[in-house]
């Protein structure tokens, strides 16, 4: 049962706020049930507005004094996947080579791993260098959306990239006809619009549940499922509705994609030439892996949540972290090391210093 706090003698005006200010009028105040018949019109009330309060953000529970030395490392973590994907966005931006649908989608990748980058990093510094805890309800609504939407444009991504590599290998005549230019913007508005809209319902719920319990959340940055234990309501379609986005949107797209990949091998084993069977597997390797790398993460950080009841608090703060830094920063990794357009335009942006500085 929600307890609410009233003044229990006479009138609540501005002679009562200052006596109150001045100590001398605590032992008038209450704690009482909500609803009850105690309350009437003889008996005037005054309720608190803890919505109005902000959240605080958490960093490491009983690490405090250690909270500068474990920034070093995300800090190292986030300038590693902002200047890997932010090389990958120009590379596929200025090199002619890499104008085509495959690093189109790749380039996808590296816009949605920086704007997951950008939305957490503000608060996670703030809380471990500045101690910067609190956060207002429209900005810590607004970092969950983004989050959120951003994990299914992901998941989105990838499929679109599966769809990429199907059609690049089961009718690779047709393939610049299939994923002409503005197939690909089409697909992109698709991933995105898809995304957006299927958060939207539970982050807009957020705005008109009352929290009236502890205003601490459990990561430095927020989260739907942090915030709704907070909410003092009837929170079963925030419950609910999360459940099944993930089974018709990340489950379905991580089986359409394993079910393409199904078909690929299918048509490369067919494929007589050894090499060119190769070759096909090969241009298939670096999206397989940022695949893996995804999902592996995502089941790993379902898994805690939904079972590690009895696992320490730390674990899951450091599983949230590896779930938000991993793949952004493997990513770019994985491609530059597998993909050799990649590696080319890499070699011919670091070789144009070098040769104006011999010039």
């Amino acid at each position: 049962m929600n307890y609410y706090c009233c003044w229990k003698e006479g009138p609540f005006n501005i002679h009562t706020a200052y006596s109150i200010l001045k100590g001398q009028g605590l032992k008038n105040w209450i704690w009482m049930p909500y609803p009850t018949e105690i309350f009437s019109s003889t008996m005037p009330t005054m309720w608190l507005n803890t919505s109005s309060s902000p959240f605080l953000l958490t960093g490491f529970p009983g690490l405090e004094k250690t909270h500068h030395l474990i920034s070093l490392p995300l800090l190292m973590a986030y300038i590693s996947i902002l200047l890997g994907n932010g090389t990958l966005l120009f590379l596929i931006k200025d090199d002619h080579n890499l104008h085509e649908p495959m690093y189109y989608f790749l380039g996808m990748l590296a816009a949605t791993d920086l704007g997951v980058t950008l939305t957490t990093m503000p608060t996670v510094l703030g809380v471990l260098w500045l101690n910067h805890r609190e956060i207002g309800h429209a900005a810590c609504f607004s970092q969950a959306y983004f989050i959120h939407t951003l994990s299914i444009v992901e998941s989105g991504v990838l499929l679109a990239m599966a769809y990429d590599r199907f059609i690049a290998i089961r009718n690779p005549l047709r393939y610049t006809t299939i994923l002409t230019d503005t197939r690909v913007i089409q697909i992109a508005v698709g991933v995105f619009i898809r995304a957006s809209l299927s958060i939207m319902p539970i982050i807009i719920r957020l705005h008109w549940f009352p929290y009236c319990r502890s205003h601490v959340l459990s990561h430095a940055f927020c989260l739907h499922q942090d915030v709704i234990k907070l909410a003092c309501a009837d929170i079963t379609f925030n419950r609910l509705y999360p459940v099944v986005v993930v089974f018709a949107m990340v489950l379905l797209d991580f089986l359409i994609i394993f079910f393409s990949y199904v078909l690929i091998l299918k048509t490369v084993m067919g494929i007589a030439s050894t090499d060119e069977r190769a070759k096909a597997l090969n241009t298939c390797v670096s999206h397989i892996c940022c695949i893996l790398v995804f999902y592996v993460t995502v089941v790993g950080l379902t898994f805690i949540h939904r079972f590690g009841k009895h696992v320490p608090h730390v674990v899951h703060i450091t599983m949230s972290y590896i779930y938000f830094l991993f793949p952004p920063f493997m990513n770019p990794v994985i491609y530059s090391i597998k993909t050799r357009q990649i590696q080319s335009g890499l070699l011919r942006l670091f070789s144009l210093p070098c040769s104006r500085t011999r010039l």
